[in-house]
C-alpha cells in the first residue's frame, strides 16, 4: 500500500495519509517528541498541502481532546467529523456531526457511521479506493466480573453491530481496540471482527504502552489470514510491509 502512510501517535489516535488527505482519528495526546524521527502531529498538520480531517469517535476524554477544535486554524482546508455526541463549546465551521446509520460525502471522501459498544460511534471511510475503519470504543468489552446478563448483553450489542458491518465491505485497513485491562478477554473481540469482518489489515489501539499485545494480537489473527502490524513505540510511521 505505497499511496498510504499511517502513522501511530498514541492510544487510539492515528493519521492517515494519502495522495489527496490527510486524516486524523481519535486524537488524545501526544508524548513529548525524544527521537529525531518521532512525529510531530501539529507540523504534519500545518505543513500538509492536502485536505484535512479531524475525526473523532466519541466524548470519553481517552478519543476526544477539546484541543482539536483549535487546529482550525492550522491549515486552509481542514474539516472536523465528529459523532454527535460530543458538545461542543460553540458552532463550529466546516464540521459535521454524524449519528449511528448515517452517511456523509465530502468530496472525494464517503464516511459511514457504524455504531459502538460504548459511546458514539465507529466510522467506515472509503477514499481514492481505500476502505478504512476505525472502531473507536466498538469493542466485545468482557469483563471477568460481568454478571451473565450483562455478558449476554454485550455479546448481542457486539456481534449485532459487527454483523451490519459484514464482510463485503472490502476493507483495507482497521484500527481496532486491543486492551489489556481485559485480561483473558484481552484479544476475544479483535479476534471476532477479524473472523466475520476479514478487512486485509488490523492495526492493534487502545493499549497504551502495553505493546506486546500486537506481538500476541498480530499472531492470532494470521490464522484467519490477516496480517497484523506489531510496533514498539508512540509518534511513528508504522511499516504496512
Amino acid at each position: 500500500m505505497k499511496e498510504l502512510k499511517i502513522y501511530y501517535i498514541y492510544h487510539s489516535c492515528f493519521a492517515v495519509e494519502t495522495s489527496k488527505h490527510l486524516m486524523v482519528f481519535d486524537y488524545f495526546k501526544t508524548h513529548e517528541k525524544n527521537k529525531k524521527d518521532d512525529i510531530d502531529l501539529i507540523k504534519l498538520i500545518s505543513e500538509s498541502r492536502k485536505k484535512v480531517f479531524i475525526f473523532s469517535s466519541h466524548s470519553h476524554h481517552d478519543h476526544f481532546n477539546p484541543e482539536i477544535l483549535t487546529w482550525k486554524n492550522l491549515h486552509s482546508s481542514l474539516s472536523y467529523v465528529l459523532s454527535d455526541d460530543i458538545i461542543l463549546p460553540k458552532p463550529l465551521e466546516n464540521c459535521h456531526m454524524l449519528h449511528e446509520g448515517e452517511t456523509l460525502s465530502l468530496g472525494e471522501l464517503q464516511v459511514e457511521a457504524f455504531g459502538s459498544s460504548d459511546l458514539g460511534v465507529s466510522f467506515l471511510i472509503s477514499t481514492e479506493g481505500f476502505n478504512i475503519f476505525h472502531a473507536g470504543d466498538l469493542n466485545w468489552w468482557y469483563w471477568k466480573d460481568d454478571t451473565h446478563e450483562e455478558e449476554k448483553y454485550m455479546r448481542e450489542l457486539y456481534q449485532g453491530i459487527i454483523e451490519k458491518i459484514g464482510p463485503d465491505r472490502n476493507i483495507d485497513i482497521a484500527f481496532f481496540p486491543v486492551d489489556p485491562r481485559l485480561e483473558e478477554f484481552c484479544y476475544l473481540g479483535g479476534e471476532y471482527f477479524a473472523e466475520h469482518v476479514h478487512p486485509k489489515v488490523i492495526i492493534p489501539m487502545h493499549f497504551d504502552e502495553n505493546f506486546n499485545v500486537t506481538e500476541v494480537f498480530k499472531k492470532k489473527i494470521t490464522s484467519f489470514g490477516i496480517k497484523g502490524i506489531t510496533f514498539h513505540r508512540e509518534n511513528m510511521l508504522l511499516s504496512l510491509d
